[in-house]
């Protein structure tokens, strides 16, 4: 297992291809990509006062699927957040 590659830093390419993704994705939902920053701004905001997390691997991702009883597609939410401690603030909140 290489886990020096989960603590280095992100190339410029490869920033520069997750921000390519985001634009892509938000404009097939029609969300724009500053909306998209946003959510996932806010999304990272709350579970960093649970746990420590890596913001830079976070991804956020707006699809459009079909769903359970509905006639069309729908749009679904889906994040994927690194989890750098659990033991974080969170015994600190209580």
């Amino acid at each position: 297992m290489k886990l020096h590659r989960f603590f280095q830093k992100k190339s410029s390419g490869i920033i520069a291809k997750d921000r390519l993704k985001i634009l892509l994705i938000s404009d097939r939902v029609n969300c724009s990509p500053e909306m998209m920053n946003m959510i996932k701004n806010d999304i990272a905001g709350v579970i960093s006062r649970y746990m420590k997390i890596d913001e830079e691997s976070m991804e956020v991702q707006i699809t459009k699927k079909n769903s359970k009883g509905a006639s069309r597609k729908s749009p679904f939410l889906y994040v994927n957040i690194p989890i750098l401690d659990l033991t974080s603030s969170s015994s600190e909140r209580i």
